[in-house]
């Protein structure tokens, strides 16, 4: 299911085309992105703009920009998405049903979980009381279900490559009960995902790419056949 159809850049609106993040190569010269599969994955190296977007989406879905539903309600600092304002999303039909998860404050999330007392809701056991991979997984599987936006910075970050074949198996599940994925991440595994279509922002602008033309999957390929050559080389 896709119900968010199109993200929308308003660069007529940039503030300052010269600041971050709006002097973002990927980013300064996108018009818009157009969504035609149930699983969409961003990828770009470190900075190119890929988790500012997806932060940006969040903001605009209601969602909590550190992490968290329509209904998750707490304070990080450096939680706000300063290009939020700037895009429009245009959806059918309209989902508020979701969830995002972002990597780098998943510890406030939890601790906000604890006081709250929801623990219910992600398996009835502490997301603190597990490890991070098994509080990730016990996020996904208790928290994600049926139709719903869920988007995701870099779920990888605690998941073990096993994990992350896992998690690809509930992904399928929970499309076809009508769930929409945007992803940001730099995993080859998660890459894989079957029918995903990806957008490099690498390039300027962000544009769609195949995966076997991925840095990830090129580099992960080449080291894995001979890993003596990067070393040596």
């Amino acid at each position: 299911m896709v119900y968010l159809r199109t993200i929308k850049l308003l660069r007529e609106q940039f503030p300052d085309a010269r600041r971050y993040p709006f002097d973002l190569p990927s980013l300064r010269a996108l018009e818009a992105i157009e969504l035609a599969a149930s699983v969409t994955f961003f990828v770009g190296e470190n900075g190119s703009g890929k988790s500012t977007l997806l932060e940006a989406i969040a903001y605009q879905c209601g969602f909590h920009t550190a992490g968290g539903s329509r209904h998750n309600y707490y304070s990080v600092d450096k939680a706000e998405a300063s290009l939020g304002d700037y895009i429009r999303l245009s959806w059918m039909p309209k989902q508020t049903n979701g969830f995002f998860l972002r990597a780098e404050s998943f510890y406030q999330f939890a601790s906000h979980i604890d006081e709250i007392g929801g623990t219910a809701s992600y398996g009835g056991r502490s997301l603190h009381s597990q490890s991070h991979g098994e509080a990730f997984m016990a996020l996904f599987t208790n928290r994600f279900n049926g139709k719903g936006i869920y988007l995701l910075d870099e779920p990888e970050a605690a998941l073990s490559p096993k994990r992350q074949l896992a998690f690809l198996y509930l992904m399928r599940e929970l499309v076809e009960e009508g769930a929409q994925f945007l992803i940001a991440t730099h995993s080859p595994i998660l890459l894989g995902y079957p029918g995903a279509d990806i957008y490099t922002f690498d390039e300027s602008p962000a544009q769609p790419i195949r995966y076997q033309d991925t840095e990830h999957y090129q580099l992960t390929r080449r080291f894995l056949e001979k890993p003596d050559a990067f070393f040596r080389d």
